[in-house]
């Protein structure tokens, strides 16, 4: 099929002045012919394009792979260049020859599409001014015989007989609300701190089981059974030694635990309070502190006059004599008297007469060490420490004393835990008699059955527990008050 379609050129400036305008109006009316086929003709000799397909699933279950193996392969011409070029026409007055610009045509991949029989599409060329178009050649028909080639993706979902549901999203719930931290007793928890005490019985119960068992391990060998034998526990005292335990040291005692367990108490406030309740200042200073660091202050100053008074009496009466080493045995007597504890085997001094070799070191640490020594790093991180002098506070740092501090009070604490336990191992009644009613005798199992001692105890356990519970900032302000000013801030 050809069209011949008219070209019209448009007419310009004259080629010399005050001339017609060029071209003449004679070679303004030029046509075109432009020849295209609409269908390209294929040579019987073109080469033709052989594509392999591949096999995928079988169609029907159990079945051969599809397509078969004949129809695995298929010819498509190759698609030749047009055999002449397109002829541009022009008719002018006088010849000029242009060279027609001709587009290399453009050749459309043959895609293989669905088995189905259709008529040529026919691209009508578009013909501009002085250009021409290439030609567009419609995709080859594909004959009913060629198969359709699937992907092995559709093959294996058109061929599987389940298919899987698609997964239902769960809704978005709304969003828990945020747990509120358990409230901290220092650096732990509630639970913290009774998984920890826990740890630390069961840990000392099993250590103590060791012990025990190894001590009476130990009182098996004869050697050892002739050691405890020279050396029973106890030293012997010197005649002049008092015997019994007279009522003001009955009275100190009491003091003394009441006063240690304040002020262990407080110290540990100390310790760990962030944001104190209240504050006081000393009269005429303008330095303030803590009003917890006052009343741990107050109770030393109060622990400091009852001990002076303690070991002044203790040295006017002879009663240090108990609590005094006088003989150097003491050591080997202590060593065995430790065994016989280990052992559970108690030993079986009276206490209104005379202390085991094990006591009397500890008294004697406890009194005339570590009781000094508490003071004297006490006093150097109080208030009552002069801060201006250089020479002391060069002598004497505050880091010495604060490092000293804590670790003779953990040494107070385990002897009052010890001490207390003892106390109730080794003859209960009797130990509290002595302790806090003044009453014994030489005979030990005189007093067996008194409960007059255990009642004193009692009075004294509720009163120290009421001073904890009252050792509170609105009950301690008011007496703070007396010695200085209390201010919020």
């Amino acid at each position: 099929m050809t069209t011949d379609t008219p070209l019209s050129l448009r007419r310009g400036l004259p080629r010399t002045p005050g001339g017609d305008p060029w071209p003449p109006a004679v070679a303004s009316a030029a046509t075109s012919t432009v020849a295209a086929s609409t269908k390209p003709e294929y040579d019987d000799a073109a080469p033709a394009l052989q594509i392999s397909l591949r096999q995928g699933l079988p169609r029907v279950a159990g079945g051969p792979a599809w397509p078969p193996l004949d129809a695995t392969a298929t010819s498509t011409p190759v698609v030749p260049a047009p055999a002449e070029p397109i002829e541009v026409k022009q008719e002018v007055s006088q010849p000029v020859v242009a060279e027609p610009a001709v587009d290399e045509p453009v050749f459309a991949e043959p895609a293989v599409a669905k088995p189905l029989v259709s008529e040529p599409v026919v691209a009508e060329p578009a013909v501009a001014q002085a250009s021409v178009a290439a030609p567009v050649v419609a995709p080859p028909v594909v004959s009913p015989a060629t198969p359709q080639v699937e992907s092995r993706t559709q093959a294996a979902s058109s061929s599987s007989p389940v298919k899987k549901a698609e997964a239902n999203p769960k809704p978005a719930g709304k969003p828990e609300p945020k747990q509120a931290e358990p409230k901290r007793y220092g650096a732990y928890t509630l639970r913290q701190w009774i998984g920890t005490i826990a740890a630390v019985i069961v840990g000392l119960q099993i250590l103590a089981l060791v012990v025990v068992l190894v001590a009476r391990g130990l009182m098996q060998i004869d050697a050892v059974q002739n050691f405890v034998q020279t050396y029973p526990g106890h030293s012997e005292l010197p005649e002049s030694a008092p015997v019994g335990v007279p009522a003001w040291l009955a009275w100190q005692h009491f003091l003394n635990m009441f006063l240690m367990v304040l002020i262990i108490r407080s110290g540990l406030q100390v310790r760990r309070e962030t944001k104190p309740a209240a504050y006081w200042t000393p009269k005429g200073s303008s330095k303030k502190v803590s009003l917890t660091i006052w009343l741990h202050q107050a109770l030393d100053v109060l622990w400091l006059v009852n001990g002076l008074i303690f070991v002044i009496l203790l040295f006017a009466t002879g009663q240090w004599m108990k609590i005094v080493p006088t003989s150097w045995d003491v050591f080997p007597n202590a060593i065995s008297a430790g065994l016989q504890y280990a052992t559970l085997y108690w030993p079986t001094e009276n206490g209104w007469v005379h202390y085991n070799g094990l006591q009397q070191l500890t008294y004697f640490v406890t009194v005339f060490i570590a009781a000094p020594l508490a003071a004297i790093t006490g006093f150097r991180m109080s208030t009552l420490w002069p801060e201006k002098n250089k020479t002391l506070a060069k002598l004497y740092p505050a880091e010495i004393a604060r490092k000293l501090h804590f670790p003779v009070m953990i040494y107070f604490v385990a002897f009052i835990v010890v001490h207390v336990a003892l106390v109730f191992a080794t003859g209960a009644l009797r130990n509290l008699n002595h302790m806090f009613a003044a009453r014994g005798s030489v005979d030990a199992a005189a007093l067996a059955g008194d409960w007059t001692g255990f009642w004193f105890f009692v009075g004294a356990m509720v009163i120290i527990a009421g001073a904890w519970i009252v050792a509170r900032p609105s009950v301690v302000a008011p007496i703070a008050r007396l010695f200085g000013k209390v201010s919020s801030r």
